[in-house]
């Protein structure tokens, strides 16, 4: 039996993705076999066709893209009790073996959730990676206790919609800055304040806050920074590796030095401040995604979903459309 996947042959700065027919995986014993409904496409997806994380997952080629998807379990491994045949599921996948732009795939099922109860697939589709991502952060990297301030700067797209809701449900004052056309959209789902960043520098408003979310990158670092209160903690998404990185993640020595070498100047900043720097890059786990559905059923969180939706064969189209930004919510492959 046979499928199609949407794969690349190499690394390249072009987006150059072939629809390929494939044997259909066959699951390990802890392994679902998902019939895949729906894949989101994200800007993680760039960086892994360019090679441009090579140093924290390279990959065998050819490579199957895709890193988040919902869609109905097919098969079950010998030592899977936890899902059925039938059963609406999605997830992140782990970070080593990815490939959800597919209409198959095998997945471990520790990464598995069942989906929102009433959700459609197009809709779950867009959830697991910004859910794990902002549930992550939270718990793991800031370390957020309730009554606290948090800034999310750059929150107009997919993360900041559904991050909003998950810091609100543990207890967070949550600031955010974007685009005029997302305030109204954000203020309903819990933001305590938000700055539209064509008005108004949220550095010249905005002091002593307790954590940073930073989806922009270093350009805005020194920003991010100065409106942090000392023993405060910023977390980056997209600036640099760093040290600490390496260290929670287990990497080997050599990558470890690299790290360290990488976000050098940024931890250095921070602790010459009284204040500490982190990255993170997401991972999979179906027990926090579990959670993060209890959060999304619970405020009934919905993300944009941009209105021109994909087939597999147009997955260059998307792609590219993705990478150009100025999006009216995620880009969505429908199967």
């Amino acid at each position: 039996m046979r499928m199609k996947a949407a794969q690349i042959k190499k690394y390249s700065k072009e987006i150059k993705v072939s629809v390929n027919e494939v044997p259909i995986p066959e699951p390990k014993e802890n392994e679902v076999l998902v019939k895949v409904m729906a894949a989101a496409a994200n800007p993680l997806e760039i960086l892994q066709l360019t090679g441009s994380v090579r140093l924290i997952q390279d990959y065998r080629m050819p490579l199957t893209l895709g890193n988040e998807c919902s869609g109905i379990v097919e098969k079950v491994g010998y030592d899977v009790n936890d899902f059925s045949v039938g059963d609406r599921v999605y997830t992140r996948l782990p970070v080593n073996n990815i490939g959800a732009f597919a209409e198959y795939v095998a997945v471990d099922h520790e990464a598995l959730a069942k989906m929102p109860t009433g959700y459609e697939f197009v809709t779950a589709a867009a959830i697991p990676l910004a859910g794990l991502t902002a549930y992550q952060g939270l718990v793991e990297e800031l370390e957020v206790r309730s009554g606290k301030i948090l800034l999310i700067t750059g929150a107009s797209g997919s993360f900041g919609q559904v991050a909003v809701p998950i810091a609100k449900s543990m207890g967070l004052r949550v600031i955010v800055t974007g685009n005029a056309r997302s305030k109204d959209r954000l203020l309903k789902m819990g933001a305590d304040q938000y700055i539209d960043y064509e008005k108004e520098n949220y550095w010249e408003v905005l002091s002593n806050v307790d954590y940073v979310i930073d989806t922009l990158g270093a350009n805005e670092f020194e920003h991010e920074l100065s409106v942090l209160k000392k023993g405060g903690r910023l977390l980056s998404l997209r600036t640099a590796p760093n040290r600490m990185f390496a260290k929670r993640n287990g990497f080997p020595w050599l990558k470890k030095v690299l790290f360290t070498l990488a976000g050098s100047k940024f931890d250095s900043a921070a602790r010459k401040q009284g204040k500490e720097y982190r990255f993170m890059f997401v991972r999979s786990s179906g027990d926090q995604l579990k959670r993060v559905t209890e959060i999304v059923e619970k405020y009934h969180i919905i993300p944009d979903i941009d209105s021109r939706i994909f087939s597999l064969s147009q997955v260059n189209e998307a792609l590219e459309l993705m990478s150009k930004g100025k999006l009216n919510g995620k880009i969505i492959i429908q199967m």
